[in-house]
């Protein structure tokens, strides 16, 4: 059953696991089970809602497809937790917990009508905390970005420790 994966996912960046996270997330997206289409039986291209485990009649194959909210699921367990942009009442945080081999990403972010123009860079390879935060150039304390004007932009940096 693959709907309760990104519960374990979150739960992983919760305890500051991104590695493992990340391991959890790659074993059942599409974009990396392309291998594996004939074995799941399913498009390539979406979820499924459980896959057959080693004991099953098929083991491997997969069913329910688009019959399932395991992809929304995903797309927070990665937005909000792994990726670490996460909606508050007044801003948005910024609490990534990623593999140590991903070194930057970038974001943009729709939010109550403006757009953040996030980029996250890791230097040293970790996988949660920060050191610094500018938007627009300047240095931000904390870890939520304020809360911009309907059609405003931002450029946000972010400094992993």
């Amino acid at each position: 059953f693959c709907h309760n994966n990104p519960w374990v996912m979150i739960g992983e960046t919760m305890i500051g696991r991104g590695e493992q996270a990340w391991e959890y997330y790659r074993k059942i997206c599409p974009a990396y089970l392309e291998d594996k289409s004939e074995l799941h039986k399913t498009e390539p291209y979406v979820y499924s809602q459980m896959i057959a485990g080693k004991e099953a009649f098929k083991p491997g194959e997969a069913k329910n497809s688009w019959l399932t909210g395991t992809a929304a699921w995903n797309f927070h367990a990665i937005s909000q937790y792994i990726l670490g942009i996460k909606p508050a009442y007044d801003g948005l945080v910024i609490d990534p917990c990623i593999p140590p081999h991903l070194s930057n990403f970038s974001v943009t972010r729709k939010f109550r009508g403006a757009t953040y123009n996030i980029m996250v860079k890791n230097p040293a390879g970790s996988m949660k905390g920060i050191s610094s935060i500018t938007v627009d150039g300047q240095p931000l304390y904390g870890n939520k970005l304020p809360l911009l004007e309907s059609g405003c932009q931002c450029r946000v940096e972010v400094i992993m420790q």
